[in-house]
């Protein structure tokens, strides 16, 4: 049984790249000193004395800065490369982080969040189309999932220690976000050297000859973005409102609470790289990614249904998970397949921008859904929505497959 289980593993990590495995090596460094953003609003109102007003204005902007950074980076990978952006993101924004935990009062606060989250988040598109580049048709599912778990771990990780670290003193998250987006920053420089990558993107480049078509004239990529985005403000709600409502309705204490955010991450490290595996070429992407919005509507109705016990909590979170290792692996799976060497960069920063724009809807939707119509009509809502969201998946599968081949807008 046991060798069973560790063939599984060995199967589920095995044929990925050598440069697949140093870029999430280094999404882990970086994500592991993410503490900063998480504590932001903590840390202006109790530290800075900024109003509860200010505060959620900072977060705003935060969240402006990392749309408008997934926009740019998309642009920039095409002019100078998704190394050089990577390099430069990471150094940089370490830079910034540490500028930033010297600002005082509202407005240097605001201008300097709103460059550094500009700055941080060109990051990623600039990660997810290196992923492509050293991935194959067979493994890119599994690349990508690789790199989700480093991020979920570094997250965790992050999570953790910044909340140790703001019992000691709130400027030492500063420090270290700033610090890891530098080591990480310097480990990529370290483990993939700018000579060797440039020659394989230039080999890459001079074998494509294929007409060139932007994404932002994709019709059927938009419509994908449109409804990731609302799949993407759904799901946000599962760290947002649901540990509100767990507190609230069902009772339970923080440190059970804690356990369920946790129970998420602890689920896809030990399982999604072994689904993907199982799962990777056998079906097309968007019907696995419809599987996985439905199942994640799914557990939210089930909030409205379901007994308040902990037993249930812990299906539900199992629910989201699981719909969560679906759907997220193939949605990149599916962008990565309609783009080319050329234009990958804004297919990747319209990827991004879709969550980075997410972010910013689900606070303000799952806040007044409640307020107008309390915590049942935001499950019911939840669900209406992931249902939408997979017939609008459904259609353009099928629409796809009818097809063949879809033209771009003119």
């Amino acid at each position: 049984m046991l060798t069973s289980i560790i063939q599984l593993y060995k199967q589920a990590y095995s044929g990925l790249s050598k440069n697949s495995w140093y870029l999430s090596i280094v999404m882990l460094i970086n994500r592991s000193g993410t503490m900063v953003v998480p504590f932001m609003t903590i840390y202006t109102i109790r530290q800075l004395h900024f109003t509860i007003e200010q505060s959620g204005y900072i977060m705003a902007i935060f969240g402006v800065g990392a749309v408008s950074g997934g926009f740019i980076g998309g642009k920039l990978i095409n002019k100078i490369g998704f190394y050089d952006l990577q390099v430069g993101a990471l150094l940089t924004g370490g830079l910034l982080f540490l500028i930033l935990g010297y600002q005082t009062n509202f407005i240097s606060m605001a201008i300097f969040t709103l460059v550094l989250s500009i700055c941080n988040e060109s990051f990623r598109p600039a990660n997810s189309t290196a992923i492509a580049h050293y991935s194959t048709e067979e493994n890119k599912t599994r690349s990508y999932s690789l790199n989700r778990l480093a991020t979920n771990l570094g997250w965790a990780f992050g999570g953790g220690l910044g909340g140790l670290l703001a019992s000691i003193n709130y400027h030492l998250l500063f420090w270290v976000d700033g610090c890891t987006n530098i080591a990480a920053g310097i480990l990529l420089l370290t483990l993939m050297p700018r000579s060797k990558v440039a020659k394989t993107i230039k080999e890459a480049v001079a074998g494509f000859d294929e007409i060139v078509s932007s994404a932002y004239k994709d019709g059927v990529y938009l419509l994908f973005i449109l409804l990731a985005t609302l799949f993407a403000t759904c799901f946000f709600q599962f760290f947002i409102m649901q540990p509100v409502f767990y507190k609230i309705q069902w009772h339970f204490n923080e440190r059970f609470i804690g356990f369920l955010l946790a129970l998420n991450g602890i689920l896809i490290v030990l399982i999604e790289m072994i689904l993907i595996n199982w799962l990777e070429g056998k079906r097309h992407p968007l019907s696995y990614i419809i599987s996985g919005i439905l199942i994640t509507g799914s557990s939210f109705v089930l909030l409205n249904l379901m007994p308040h016990v902990p037993l249930v909590a812990i299906l539900i979170v199992s629910m989201v998970t699981l719909g969560e290792m679906l759907s997220m692996p193939f949605m990149n799976t599916f962008w990565i397949a309609r783009s080319n060497v050329r234009n990958r960069g804004e297919y990747a920063a319209l990827y991004s921008m879709s969550w980075a724009g997410a972010q910013i809807i689900a606070p303000f939707l799952g806040s007044q859904v409640i307020a107008y119509g309390g915590f049942e009509m935001l499950w019911w809502l939840l669900g209406g929505v992931c249902l939408l969201v997979a017939c609008g998946y459904l259609l353009m599968k099928r629409s796809i497959q009818f097809n063949k081949e879809v033209p771009v807008l003119p």
